[in-house]
């Protein structure tokens, strides 16, 4: 006889308990997701860490570079023709006037082409005197055959106007008074005709005497200059100063504008400098910049701002505004701080390598009790060679890292042992 099997009911371990522990376990992943702090840790020594204070203090906005002292004026030494050295006048580092000679060359084929420059120049003046002499001949046979030929007119006038009387009186024939007439006229014509010819020719003389002037005038000018070519082989200083460098030998063959020293002029000096790329919209000719040299603080201006960025950094020259440090020599080496712009107070946080990681961006931030670091975002606006002047995201009296952040990598909490 079959047995009728009651069902059970309430809760069952064997039956319900894993569904209960994967539900607990689901609220126990959901509650570790809403609150668990996820962020990557890394557990870093404190004493290998640079920690500052962030601070609100006066903000003093200038850049620090290194400057050199040139000469205000360096001056190419080229020589304007070309030759052989043959002497060197002065040396290296010597003290020259305007006008001194420094190098002699000597140019051969110049030699040559003063020598026939100047062969050229007495062959034409020869031909310029034969011309004038045949000219003055030929002016002479042509006075002659004009003188000629108005004597000639005047006799023929004379016997026709005799022989125009005699035929009014019926004493010669017609014929004669015609022919008379004729031979007078006819001399006339010729007169007129020679003196229009003798008229073109002196205008045409004197137009071919005065082009062959103008041609010897040229040559003399050319013969003039190729002499002054021959002066230019003595090269000369341009200026007042020091001859800083001469880079020839005796001997050595120098071309028409090679460079081969240059004159310093020590009448005033000017500081070069390098600045970071960094700066090249702020820094404009007219600021202020100071060095100090012993106990004394000296100005200077911006002279120059090159447009130029090498290796990251721009030139710029500055020029002293009232006193010159006393024995001043070229090649020293100054401390320049430059003003880009007035003092301001401003959140501040001292320079440090951290930088170079972040751009400026973010920056790790110390909770209170200084045992954590956070990463957090901020900006940073202008810079000087003490401070970072903050925009964003830092409050005075708060603690940050300004070391360098290599071995951070991408984590965004440090544990500070």
């Amino acid at each position: 006889m079959d047995r009728i099997i009651e069902k059970k009911h309430g809760f069952q371990l064997k039956k319900h308990g894993p569904y209960v522990g994967a539900g607990f376990f689901v609220l126990l992943l959901a509650w570790w997701m809403l609150f668990a702090d996820h962020s990557s840790t890394l557990k870093v020594n404190r004493d290998e860490l640079t920690v500052s204070k962030v601070s609100h203090a006066e903000f003093k906005d200038y850049v620090r570079t290194n400057g050199q002292v040139i000469p205000i004026q360096v001056v190419q030494v080229s020589p304007e023709e070309g030759g052989i050295v043959v002497e060197k006048v002065v040396e290296e580092g010597a003290t020259v006037k305007k006008g001194d000679v420094i190098i002699r060359l000597k140019n051969a084929s110049l030699d040559l082409q003063i020598l026939n420059a100047e062969a050229e120049l007495a062959e034409k003046q020869n031909l310029l005197r034969n011309t004038q002499v045949a000219m003055q001949q030929d002016r002479l046979n042509n006075q002659t055959e004009q003188a000629n030929l108005d004597m000639d007119t005047q006799r023929k006038k004379r016997l026709f106007e005799q022989d125009q009387a005699l035929y009014n009186q019926g004493l010669i024939s017609r014929e004669i008074y015609l022919q008379s007439q004729e031979d007078y006229q006819l001399s006339a014509k010729k007169r007129s005709l020679v003196s229009k010819r003798l008229q073109q020719d002196s205008i045409y003389r004197s137009v071919q005497m005065d082009q062959m002037e103008d041609n010897l005038d040229n040559m003399r000018k050319n013969v003039v200059l190729v002499r002054q070519r021959k002066e230019k082989l003595e090269v000369r200083s341009a200026i007042d100063g020091e001859l800083g460098l001469l880079n020839v030998e005796l001997g050595q063959s120098i071309t028409p504008g090679q460079m081969i020293g240059q004159l310093n002029d020590l009448s005033d000096y000017k500081v070069e400098a390098q600045i970071d790329e960094h700066y090249i919209d702020r820094v404009k000719p007219g600021l202020t910049a100071t060095f100090q040299r012993g106990d004394k603080k000296y100005q200077l201006r911006v002279r120059k701002v090159y447009p130029e960025v090498r290796q990251g950094r721009f030139r710029c020259d500055f020029v002293f505004k009232e006193e010159r440090p006393q024995q001043i020599r070229s090649g020293q080496t100054y401390y320049i701080d430059l003003e880009l712009g007035q003092s301001e107070q401003a959140i501040l946080v001292p320079r440090g390598t951290f930088f170079q990681t972040t751009g400026g961006q973010w920056i790790f931030v110390l909770d209170k009790n200084g045992k954590k670091a956070y990463r957090r975002s901020i900006r940073i606006g202008r810079q000087n060679p003490q401070y970072y002047e903050v925009l964003e995201g830092l409050e005075p009296g708060e603690s940050v890292i300004t070391s360098g952040y290599e071995a951070f990598k991408d984590n965004e909490v440090l544990l500070l042992n």
